[in-house]
């Protein structure tokens, strides 16, 4: 049988992936001027690919196009963080307490919660923290709604990476996760909802306490 060869990225994904890894890892902090040329010679690309990827990047909400600055990487505040994490707690819970009735599997959770365990650098630990919320909304039966959490995945990342420069909370969250996937794995959805939800909340509180409560949270203190 002969296989199917893997297509090659091309060299506008390349660079939006390198330059989005390098942003969510840190290497390129918000604020960072992103020049088209300086770009295009590190990665060995004339400027079209690396404009395409930054206007796709742009697109994200993990750069910022301006007429007068050019191209930077998105600063992030206490209004940018509550603005995205108010998103995630109308949303994640939902999609988590769905999949948990709908006896998806929850085996990608696992793995990458695994694989999080075992890291050995920020950037590995950081992309399984984030594989192990998408493998709990993904299968949540509604695609838009994976869709919609999708679209503010890159920004929810680039806050933790700031969170996570400032004060680095990995143990504090693994456990939370461990808590979430154990429960959702036992069919408690309710409760698998809860925990996510109560984990979503603390991070943007510790990381950005001066955004106060998100829109979600004063609602159910009124």
């Amino acid at each position: 049988m002969t296989s199917v060869p893997t297509p090659i990225p091309s060299r506008t994904q390349y660079v939006q992936e390198e330059i989005k890894r390098r942003i969510l890892t840190g290497q390129l902090p918000p604020g960072q001027a992103l020049v088209e040329t300086e770009l295009a010679a590190q990665f060995g690309v004339s400027k079209t690919p690396v404009r395409e990827a930054l206007k796709t990047l742009a697109g994200t909400g993990l750069v910022v196009m301006s007429q007068y600055k050019g191209v930077t990487v998105r600063m992030v505040d206490a209004d940018m963080a509550r603005e995205v994490y108010d998103v995630r707690l109308l949303l994640e819970p939902e999609a988590l307490r769905r999949s948990v009735r709908r006896g998806a599997s929850l085996d990608a959770a696992q793995d990458a919660l695994r694989r999080a365990d075992e890291a050995t650098d920020t950037a590995e630990r950081s992309l399984a923290n984030r594989e192990f919320h998408r493998a709990l909304y993904l299968p949540c039966g509604n695609p838009l709604l994976g869709r919609m959490l999708d679209e503010v995945r890159d920004q929810a990342a680039l806050v933790s990476a700031v969170a996570w420069s400032a004060d680095p909370s990995w143990d504090r969250e693994a456990t939370e996760h461990r808590q979430i996937l154990r429960l959702a794995q036992d069919g408690d959805a309710d409760g698998a909802a809860r925990a996510l939800h109560a984990h979503i909340a603390s991070f943007v509180r510790r990381a950005f306490p001066e955004a106060g409560p998100t829109a979600l949270e004063q609602e159910g203190q009124a």
